[in-house]
Protein backbone atom coordinates (compact mmCIF):
# COMPACT_ATOMS: atom_id res chain seq x y z
CA UNK A 1 0.00 0.00 0.00
CA UNK A 2 1.35 3.82 -1.16
CA UNK A 3 2.01 5.39 2.29
CA UNK A 4 -0.60 8.05 0.51
CA UNK A 5 -3.27 5.30 1.38
CA UNK A 6 -2.69 4.76 4.92
CA UNK A 7 -5.86 5.02 6.51
CA UNK A 8 -5.61 7.80 9.48
CA UNK A 9 -8.47 7.09 11.71
CA UNK A 10 -9.89 3.83 10.57
CA UNK A 11 -12.61 2.30 12.65
CA UNK A 12 -15.25 -0.34 13.22
CA UNK A 13 -18.51 0.25 13.63
CA UNK A 14 -21.47 -2.39 14.87
CA UNK A 15 -24.73 -1.60 13.85
CA UNK A 16 -27.73 -3.22 14.54
CA UNK A 17 -29.73 -5.02 12.27
CA UNK A 18 -33.27 -7.18 12.94
CA UNK A 19 -30.74 -10.18 11.89
CA UNK A 20 -28.41 -9.36 14.24
CA UNK A 21 -25.20 -6.70 14.04
CA UNK A 22 -23.03 -6.27 11.42
CA UNK A 23 -19.50 -4.95 11.50
CA UNK A 24 -19.00 -1.92 9.09
CA UNK A 25 -15.46 -1.02 8.36
CA UNK A 26 -14.74 2.88 7.79
CA UNK A 27 -10.89 3.64 6.94
CA UNK A 28 -11.60 7.52 7.31
CA UNK A 29 -9.22 10.07 5.74
CA UNK A 30 -6.10 8.86 4.20
CA UNK A 31 -2.59 10.38 6.59
CA UNK A 32 -1.75 12.39 3.73
CA UNK A 33 -4.99 13.98 4.14
CA UNK A 34 -4.86 14.70 7.62
CA UNK A 35 -1.04 15.77 7.73
CA UNK A 36 -2.24 18.26 4.59
CA UNK A 37 -5.00 19.32 6.80
CA UNK A 38 -2.70 20.35 9.68
CA UNK A 39 -0.34 22.24 7.49
CA UNK A 40 -2.87 24.15 5.74
CA UNK A 41 -3.82 25.56 9.11
CA UNK A 42 -0.94 26.58 10.15
CA UNK A 43 -0.25 27.95 6.60
CA UNK A 44 -3.33 29.98 6.79
CA UNK A 45 -2.56 31.20 10.46
CA UNK A 46 0.46 32.90 9.47
CA UNK A 47 0.48 36.50 7.84
CA UNK A 48 1.92 36.34 4.28
CA UNK A 49 4.65 37.45 3.49
CA UNK A 50 4.82 37.12 -0.23
CA UNK A 51 2.36 38.23 -2.97
CA UNK A 52 -0.02 34.63 -2.44
CA UNK A 53 -3.04 36.45 -1.51
CA UNK A 54 -6.12 34.69 1.08
CA UNK A 55 -8.89 35.34 -1.58
CA UNK A 56 -10.27 32.71 -3.59
CA UNK A 57 -7.05 33.24 -6.04
CA UNK A 58 -4.64 32.42 -3.40
CA UNK A 59 -6.56 28.97 -1.94
CA UNK A 60 -5.29 26.64 -4.67
CA UNK A 61 -1.44 27.94 -3.97
CA UNK A 62 -1.90 27.37 -0.34
CA UNK A 63 -3.90 23.80 -0.78
CA UNK A 64 -1.06 22.92 -3.41
CA UNK A 65 1.48 23.72 -0.61
CA UNK A 66 -0.26 22.24 2.25
CA UNK A 67 -0.22 19.04 0.25
CA UNK A 68 3.50 19.50 -0.37
CA UNK A 69 4.21 19.48 3.11
CA UNK A 70 2.26 16.54 3.61
CA UNK A 71 4.48 14.26 1.06
CA UNK A 72 7.38 15.55 2.65
CA UNK A 73 6.16 14.52 6.19
CA UNK A 74 5.21 11.22 4.37
CA UNK A 75 8.20 11.24 3.07
CA UNK A 76 10.22 11.46 6.26
CA UNK A 77 7.96 8.91 8.46
CA UNK A 78 9.15 6.59 5.74
CA UNK A 79 12.81 7.36 6.30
Amino acid sequence: MDPKDFPAFPCVETIEYGSGPVDQQHTGMTLRDYFAAKALAAIISLPRKDDIKRGAAGVPILAKYAYEYADAMLAERAA
